[in-house]
This record gives C-alpha cells, sequence and structure tokens, in this order.
C-alpha cells in the first residue's frame, strides 16, 4: 500500500519567508525538512512547534550552500529522515550591494552559490526521488531583477539566472517534474545576512515609503503571502510549469 504522505525540503526554511512556507505547507499535511545554515536556535524551535502539531513531522538540516558538499548531503539527509522527497522549494538567498570596484571573489561564490548554484545541484540530487513521485520544486526569485537596484550587481546576476534555471529545469525535467518561481517584492525589509551586508542606510524610512508607493497596493506584503503562492504551485497547478510568480502588489 502506497502512502499518500508528502515530503518537502525548504532551503533557508528557519526564517522570515521561509518560516512561513514551512508553517503553511505543514499546515496542509506536508511533513517539513528545515534547512538553516547559522540559525540553529530558530530551526529547533520552528521544529518543535511543527512536532507539537503532528508528531514526527518536521526534521532539520544544518549545512552551508557555499560547500558543494552540502548539496548532496541535504538530500540524502532529508532521505535519512523521511525516506522521501516529493517537492523542493529553493529559497535560501544572500543579499546585500556590491558596487563595482569592491566587489570580490568572496562575493561573487556567496551570491552565486547561494542564489543559483545550490538550486541547480539541490535539483539535480533530488532529481531521481522528484521524478519517481511526479514531484515539484519552486525557486523564490525576486520581482526586481527586470529593473535591477543599483548597486546590487552580483546578487541582480545570480537571481536572474535562477529565474532562467526555472525554465530550462522545467524543460529538462519534464514531463515527470514541475518547476516554477515565486518572484517576491516588498514583503519583508532585508536584514544584514553576510559579514558583506550594509542595509541600514539603503533601507531608510524614505526609501521605504518610495517602494511602497511604486506599488498598486500601496502596501507591504507579508509571508503568508509568498507561501501562499508557492501551495498554489506545488499542489493546486497540475499544468503550470516554467512559469514565474510576481508577488509584489503590481510594482512590476
Amino acid at each position: 500500500m502506497t502512502s499518500s504522505k508528502k515530503f518537502a525540503l525548504v532551503t533557508g526554511g528557519s526564517r522570515r519567508i521561509g518560516a512561513a512556507i514551512c508553517r503553511n505547507l505543514h499546515n496542509v499535511g506536508i511533513d517539513i525538512m528545515i534547512h538553516y545554515r547559522n540559525s540553529k536556535e530558530d530551526a529547533i524551535t520552528l521544529q518543535k512547534e511543527l512536532n507539537n502539531i503532528r508528531e514526527d513531522s518536521a526534521c532539520i538540516v544544518q549545512a552551508n550552500l557555499l560547500e558543494f558538499e552540502s548539496y548532496e548531503y541535504i538530500i540524502k539527509e532529508m532521505i535519512s529522515s523521511f525516506g522521501n522527497i516529493d517537492f523542493l522549494i529553493n529559497n535560501a538567498s544572500s543579499f546585500y550591494p556590491t558596487k563595482i570596484g569592491d566587489i570580490s571573489s568572496g562575493h561573487w561564490e556567496d551570491l552565486i552559490s547561494t542564489n543559483l548554484k545550490a538550486p541547480l545541484f539541490l535539483s539535480q540530487f533530488a532529481y531521481p526521488y522528484l521524478k519517481k513521485n511526479k514531484g515539484a520544486i519552486v525557486n523564490i526569485t525576486d520581482a526586481r531583477i527586470s529593473d535591477p537596484k543599483k548597486g546590487y550587481t552580483v546578487y541582480s546576476i545570480a537571481k536572474s539566472g535562477l529565474e532562467n534555471l526555472t525554465k530550462s529545469l522545467a524543460k529538462d525535467l519534464g514531463p515527470d517534474i514541475r518547476v516554477n518561481a515565486v518572484a517576491p517584492g516588498a514583503i519583508i525589509w532585508p536584514e544584514i545576512d553576510s559579514q558583506y551586508g550594509r542595509h541600514s542606510q539603503e533601507f531608510d524610512k524614505k526609501y521605504r515609503d518610495e517602494v511602497i508607493n511604486q506599488s498598486i497596493l500601496k502596501r507591504l506584503g507579508e509571508p503568508a503571502d509568498i507561501a501562499k503562492a508557492v501551495e498554489f504551485l506545488l499542489l493546486n497547478a497540475p499544468f503550470v510549469t516554467g512559469e514565474t510568480i510576481n508577488i509584489d502588489g503590481g510594482i512590476h
């Protein structure tokens, strides 16, 4: 007898949008592997929260997505913990400015690895399981990559590549696996999440007000808006692949 239970891996799942995705998918009955890099306490807290709701329904895995070995390791841990994987959500991301004249190889490795390299190789290592289960992948991109923010060259390259990777994987992995993306706009203001990050002045009140005023809906979105879009693409869009849904209040 085949189990109807579904299993999802969410990278960067311990906090912010990633945690919202984990909670929402768990709420509809999916067991969750929460990947984190540095946010161990947040990951453990979320794991306990979900397991209190449904026993043995959430596990955690620590890995640095800058390390190539971590991609296969994460998938192996997923299979070891749950025996399967139906859904891969590539949510983990580094985000900070890289101004011309100051860009280093460290910036490149960090931003490209987390935003582009990891989604590619995690998809590749998960491929045999996803194919068997007719699974799906959702990548989290960025609604602004078609009009990139000044001073964020490497980040913009990485997210633009991720949008094209979404289309490429949709072709390469179809018809067995659907691959789509969700592109958030202004949902949660950025934090300094890297040794390279400098956000305090760039996202001051004036800038935030300007961004909100550019949107048709004149407000910030919520992490739940992204989580619901991910759920839609995974569970309620069987004839959708290679697409990117912008969740940005109409800014794009």
